[in-house]
């Protein structure tokens, strides 16, 4: 009853079976659905306990699907002497490129030296020789300043003592989250986007269950449950307010924008020291793209809606991209979108959001354990963290570290899949997982090929319309696939193909499809565009 595919069609029975079953009692409610909360569902299933995840927007709609997509080992942890925090992040890393080669891929870094800057090269490879070794590899590499015009011919040179190579990971954090979420409903988790966890039941103070609310029809669904468990992220203070007047979250901006390859080509990331305030931003390759990479701010309240980029972020970007390749001679008028997220800070009272701490934090309120906080990178074990705080809730489960993959490991089988080039192979088979041979079986005469300007194959946006939960037009392009980030008008310059597309796999009207273009164009032109 509860394992409902995310086929178009099938969110409606699931709503149904939940509301004709008031008395079933769930071990774990997951309210979340980012890369913590996939987790925690991952782990918790895994176990064997009666999972239900829900989020009141779409998977992967808050920070999760707006991160700066570095899978890294936190090599500035070891500046402030948080070495726990980095061997945990590093080996992390290692095992998620291991487990999800095509998702979570290496990438060469550059560190550009010069002179009378910090850090300097001395300082930096003694970093960097602690960081190899948890990794248990070496990656740093030394090139001399004569070396570097082969390297980067754009670079500014004046002053350049050399640069130093090092290495960390890249993703897609919105593909690493449903791909996480597809694991956790293998192992028999209910997962649900559009619908939230809008009030807590209780029973003499202790938390026995929520009030779940689908954000598109208002209708409110009682469900019990053992715990609840807030992964909320920057949200979490808000669910949390009914427990306690405790504040702790300090949500923080981080901004990037998008602009074509050819434009500033970049082979690797470069860490940039921006000239301002020294704060590193980063400038790298992503899915074909260049991404200039992020700020850094206090970002007050927030609701539930997105956030955008300011005027003043924007300038801040450009002016490191100026910096570090003023002979790209990069415009506004060459960015093709931009994106920002707020990160779950755990406030200390920092003047400087950059100075808060990254680790994660976990309160237990009497039958609400809440998280925020943290990396990407480690989100396995935060999760396990977060089961450990529920143990009293759940007794008799051991939720102790098994070491166990975190992703199926699957070889598909098809013919087609065999014909495509290596590099195809390798995404299809990262991204899609187990359901790679079911994407390519549902191929349509020339969907094998690229989307221009893209990575992705015309197929994938067939099957995540068809297959992956969407609800509305942003969830398919700005989250199943990334088109609305890497094309122009937000992937609308392929309208007519998209609408065929979404009107065959999700049953559009014609009159559905505008509301949806409507719905999109507001949401793209308001969050994603050149702030003016």
């Amino acid at each position: 009853m509860w394992q409902q595919s995310w086929q178009a069609g099938n969110r409606k029975p699931l709503l149904q079976a939940l509301t004709n079953n008031p008395d079933v009692e769930w071990d774990v409610v997951v309210a979340g659905g980012g890369i913590t909360g996939a987790g925690i569902a991952r782990e918790a299933a895994r176990r064997g306990l009666k999972v239900l995840l829900v989020e009141r927007q779409d998977f992967a709609w808050g920070t999760s699907s707006r991160s700066s997509k570095m899978v890294h080992g936190g090599l500035r942890y070891i500046a402030s002497g948080d070495i726990k925090t980095t061997m945990h992040s590093v080996s992390e890393r290692e095992r998620l490129m291991r487990e999800a080669p095509g998702l979570v891929d290496p990438m060469g870094y550059l560190m550009a030296h010069y002179k009378g800057a910090f850090p300097g090269p001395l300082v930096f490879n003694l970093l960097l020789r602690i960081y190899d070794f948890f990794a248990g590899k070496r990656y740093r590499k030394v090139h001399q300043s004569h070396d570097i015009a082969n390297l980067s011919p754009l670079i500014n040179d004046h002053n350049l003592l050399g640069a130093t190579q090092f290495a960390d990971a890249i993703t897609d954090d919105s593909r690493l989250v449903i791909r996480v979420l597809r694991e956790a409903r293998k192992e028999g988790a209910t997962v649900m986007n559009y619908v939230g966890v809008d009030a807590l039941i209780k029973n003499h103070g202790r938390v026995t269950g929520a009030e779940l609310k689908d954000a598109e029809t208002g209708q409110v669904i009682p469900v019990k449950a053992k715990v609840v468990i807030n992964a909320t992220g920057a949200w979490g203070d808000e669910l949390r307010g009914e427990m306690t007047s405790e504040q702790r979250i300090r949500p923080a901006r981080g901004s990037h924008i998008v602009v074509p390859g050819w434009r500033l080509p970049v082979a690797q990331a470069y860490t940039v020291m921006h000239p301002d305030d020294q704060r590193p931003v980063f400038i790298f390759p992503w899915e074909g793209r260049t991404v200039v990479g992020t700020t850094d701010l206090d970002n007050g309240t927030i609701g539930n809606h997105e956030v955008a980029m300011t005027r003043e972020e924007l300038e801040y970007l450009m002016k490191a991209v100026c910096f570090q390749f003023p002979k790209a001679g990069l415009t506004e008028q060459d960015i093709i979108a931009s994106w920002a997220g707020v990160r779950p800070l755990v406030s200390s009272g920092a003047l400087n959001p950059s100075k808060e701490k990254r680790d994660h934090s976990i309160w237990n309120d009497n039958g609400l354990v809440t998280v925020s906080g943290g990396k990407l990178t480690t989100f396995r074990l935060i999760a396990l963290d977060v089961l450990k705080a529920a143990e009293a809730y759940l007794p008799g489960v051991d939720f102790s570290d098994t070491g166990a993959d975190m992703f199926t490991q699957y070889e598909p089988a098809s013919g087609l899949f065999k014909k495509l080039p290596d590099y195809l192979q390798k995404r299809i088979r990262g991204h899609y997982g187990m359901d790679a041979d079911h994407l390519l079986a549902q191929i349509r005469p020339g969907e094998q090929d690229v989307i221009p300007g893209a990575r992705a194959l015309w197929a994938e946006l067939r099957w995540s319309a068809g297959n992956e939960a969407v609800v509305h037009l942003d969830d398919l392009l700005l989250r199943r696939t990334r088109l609305g980030l890497l094309l122009e008008q937000g992937g609308l310059i392929f309208a007519d193909r998209i609408e065929a597309i979404c009107r065959e796999e999700l049953g559009w009207s014609e009159q559905k499809w505008q509301q949806e273009v409507a719905r999109y164009q507001s949401i793209w032109n308001t969050f994603y565009s050149i702030p003016k």
